[in-house]
């Protein structure tokens, strides 16, 4: 095979054209933005596991025996305030005022008898024709019988009252979560029926041992809830420690209040949840604003290193399957590639924090895909 000749013109064009992509100086690298890790201190923080719920929701259980005739909504339909949702069966209720109605009726007549006898028996008194304990007697069963009507009209609204139950409606604006009955099936007092709950307001609710809230310090708590599903990391609105601790699992509930409207977040699905004291935040803040600012070539502001670990820009982390890794300048105008370990999101889910693969000197590639580029077009024109 006969070689091909390269004229020298072209090969001195093509040193040129390589030493203007890879060159150790050249402007191809100071296009990518780069971030210098500093020291600072940081406010101590508790992660736990949560999980998210409705701020409120309502589980819709039977009041009364009968047939489900009707089941107007199913799980994931948007239900309003005061809407029939189920429909039960309502004869023997029916059937319970019926009888109600026949005891008044009853009791009325009864009453009427009374008051006639104990007329009578006072007009006999007046007359010397009947004994004063007789006029007692005549008493007592009128008002008896005065009763008795009583108790019958009381017992009419109490059935009344659970015919009113045959129909089930909603208590609030929202969505059913869960149908736990079908249309034919027997409901019974106290069976569930539907679950509902109103979306715009949700919170996480994590347990934590008394001794991980001590480390926070005294004061009220901040936290940031992350969305793992999501990928999403949420400032919370307000956090909740309540007073009392679980006898069995020794552990004190905190409840961490989502923004309103917070879209993917789903009652029961898992959540992570960042605590921070919000006066060690702020002591934190003004020690940290004396600390070198340490903006890159390119004017992005510097990553922090936290006390044993290191903090760096979300947007620096190169995540390709298991690998999860950053690019860091090799002061030679390159960039090679550094596998790390990283631990909590912060608060803002704009930083992480490193645990090990740096050393808190190095300066990093905020474009990860366009510094993995030029590293591989150095090696290759090697």
């Amino acid at each position: 095979m006969k070689p091909i000749m390269i004229p020298p013109l072209a090969r001195i064009a093509a040193v040129l054209l390589a030493t203007a992509l890879v060159g150790g100086g050249g402007s191809a690298y100071a296009e990518v933005a780069t971030v210098r890790v500093v020291a600072r201190t940081s406010a101590p923080a508790v992660s736990a596991e949560a999980t998210i719920e409705a701020v409120r929701q309502s589980t819709l259980a039977a009041q009364m025996s009968g047939r489900v005739l009707e089941l107007t909504a199913d799980a994931g339909d948007r239900v309003r305030k005061g809407e029939v949702l189920v429909r039960i069966d309502p004869a023997e209720a029916t059937a319970a005022v019926a009888a109600a109605e026949a005891a008044i009726a009853q009791a009325q007549t009864a009453l009427a008898n009374a008051r006639s006898e104990y007329a009578r028996a006072r007009s006999l008194v007046e007359r010397k024709f009947l004994s004063q304990s007789a006029l007692d007697g005549a008493r007592t069963q009128f008002e008896a019988a005065e009763a008795q009507l009583q108790a019958a009209r009381a017992q009419r609204e109490q059935v009344a009252t659970v015919r009113g139950y045959a129909t089930v409606a909603s208590p609030l604006d929202g969505l059913v979560a869960a149908r736990h009955i079908e249309p034919g099936e027997m409901a019974q007092p106290g069976r569930k029926l539907l679950t509902v709950y109103d979306p715009a307001q949700m919170r996480a609710v994590a347990d934590l041992a008394p001794q991980r809230l001590a480390e926070l310090g005294a004061g009220s708590l901040s936290a940031s809830v992350e969305l793992p599903a999501s990928g999403r990391t949420i400032e919370a609105a307000a956090v909740t420690v309540l007073p009392a601790a679980d006898a069995r699992t020794h552990t004190v509930r905190v409840r961490v209040d989502l923004p309103p409207g917070t879209a993917d977040a789903l009652p029961g699905s898992f959540a992570r949840v960042h605590f921070q004291s919000t006066a060690a935040a702020a002591s934190a803040g003004s020690g940290a604003s004396s600390a070198p600012s340490g903006a890159g070539p390119s004017g992005a502001p510097a990553a922090a290193s936290a006390a044993g670990s290191i903090v760096i820009p979300a947007a620096a982390v190169l995540r390709r399957g298991e690998l999860t890794a950053v690019y860091a300048a090799d002061g030679e105008g390159g960039f090679t590639l550094r596998q790390i370990r990283l631990g909590r999101t912060l608060p803002g889910g704009e930083a992480v924090e490193v645990l090990s693969g740096l050393k808190g000197d190095e300066t990093l590639a905020l474009d990860p895909v366009q510094a993995g580029i030029q590293a591989r077009s150095a090696a290759a024109a090697r």
